[in-house]
């Protein structure tokens, strides 16, 4: 008896959406389920999904490593992927090796994401040599898995109640900067909220508190 697949695509753009919907049930196969990112949680708890499809040209990237957590913790057989991902920001602290099936940048031609997809739909993971390189790289370094000294700062910074901007123009760097070294360290610590985070920098780096 055929299987029906569930995909869902996550996105505030209502083109795209409706866009996909005309073109991925009957290229893939799949029943293709819409959600923004308010209502990708019931939804999900509600719906048998294989694959969320997140677009990043229309939500914020915190607000996507936010629910990329939600998955990991509670829909552990979701796998996801990502459309629009940028080139020009490091948005690599969004890729899980546990749950990331895709990666698509945004200037890639709508036959390469359908090639991609199907490989998805086979049981591979589709990721571009260049960052795939990139995330080897990092996982190779021997400080991968630890705070670097620039996302220590940051860290301390908040525990003064510094915001984004504040801790930016303190370390002469963009706000989106201090946003990836922030996602990258929350990943690393095992946090997903700016308090959590907070309470955890009092709780192991009091001793190097300013």
């Amino acid at each position: 008896m055929f299987k029906v697949v569930n995909w869902m695509i996550v996105s505030r753009s209502q083109l795209l959406v409706d866009l996909l919907d005309c073109r991925w049930p009957q290229e893939f196969l799949v029943k293709l389920a819409k959600a923004t990112p308010a209502t990708m949680s019931s939804q999900l708890s509600s719906h048998q999904n294989s694959l969320v499809v997140f677009d990043l040209a229309t939500i914020d990237l915190q607000q996507v490593y936010q629910l990329q957590k939600l998955i990991e913790r509670e829909h552990y057989a979701v796998k996801t992927a990502f459309l629009n991902f940028p080139k020009q920001v490091d948005a690599k602290f969004l890729i899980h090796p546990a749950t990331t099936a895709g990666v698509f940048y945004c200037d890639a031609e709508l036959s390469q994401v359908s090639s991609g997809l199907n490989e998805i739909l086979k049981g591979r993971s589709i990721i571009p040599n260049d960052l795939h390189k990139s995330l080897l790289s990092d996982i190779a370094d021997d400080e991968s898995e630890h705070l670097t000294i620039r996302e220590r700062e940051v860290l301390q910074a908040l525990l003064s109640g510094s915001t984004n901007l504040d801790i930016a123009n303190q370390l002469f760097v963009s706000e989106s900067t201090i946003k990836t070294h922030l996602y990258r360290a929350f990943r690393k610590i095992g946090v997903s909220s700016r308090g959590q985070a907070i309470a955890w920098a009092q709780t192991h780096m009091h001793e190097v508190r300013v």
